[in-house]
């Protein structure tokens, strides 16, 4: 049997490669005074997206960085306040690294 390759997508927060799977997808949505980030977990929801390990400390460097704006080619910072509550609310999940268990 032949295993297809998962896509990797590299998180726009720490910058590590990892399986799509493992990443949140994060899309801007355009609310008519400006743009604010949406978590798109079913990666179904249109327009241009960026990835992000599902963890605060990825999402604090992401903001920190301004790379929401870049990855989404967007003018200006979007508003981070949805992003950040369904951050909160979700159970920690595990972030597997590269260099672990070797």
């Amino acid at each position: 049997m032949v295993r297809r390759a998962q896509p990797e997508r590299t998180c726009v927060g720490c910058r590590r490669r990892a399986p799509a799977s493992e990443l949140l997808r994060i899309v801007a949505v355009d609310e008519g005074a400006g743009y604010s980030l949406r978590p798109d977990p079913a990666r179904s929801l249109p327009g241009r997206g960026a990835n992000m390990h599902p963890d605060p400390a990825c999402f604090a460097q992401a903001v920190r960085r301004r790379a929401f704006g870049r990855a989404l080619r967007l003018a200006g910072v979007p508003g981070d306040g949805a992003l950040a509550e369904y951050l909160t609310r979700q159970p920690p999940r595990p972030v597997t690294r590269p260099d672990e268990g070797r």
